[in-house]
């Protein structure tokens, strides 16, 4: 098995609802993703995946719709006012922890037609998350 690994760094907010501890307060995370794409054989090129294509893939989608924005759950209170003054928001399902962050990288990867087997999200430089699919 051959695998390459791109490393896409981003800045984002949000908060937790129904949880008890200081994340239910809005804050930031300069986060780093690690896309990794694996293969048994290496294309045409002699390449897993070109580094260009994640970037073009995955590093477009995250800059246009996660990078310096506030991820909050759909249903958070916040979202109205936030919308209201027109501040950036991503809105997700479920409460946007590092962990459902790493599926929404991986999903969409996955939904560009990247086969990556892995994403990793470091939340904080101790602090990450990793998805591999079903």
């Amino acid at each position: 098995m051959y695998s390459v690994t791109k490393r896409i760094e981003f800045c984002y907010g949000h908060r937790l609802l129904d949880y008890d501890g200081i994340c239910k307060h809005p804050h930031g995370h300069n986060a780093v993703a690690e896309i990794e794409v694996t293969t048994e054989g290496l294309d045409p090129r002699n390449m897993v995946v070109d580094f260009n294509d994640i970037k073009a893939l995955v590093k477009t989608w995250i800059d246009d719709e996660l990078d310096h924005k506030m991820i909050l759950r759909q249903d958070d209170p916040l979202v109205a006012a936030l919308q209201g003054l027109g501040e950036p928001i991503f809105l997700v399902d479920s409460n946007p922890t590092v962990e459902r962050i790493c599926r929404l990288i991986f999903e969409t990867a996955r939904g560009k037609g990247l086969p990556v087997s892995k994403v990793t999200v470091w939340e904080t430089p101790t602090s990450w998350a990793t998805y591999t699919g079903a």
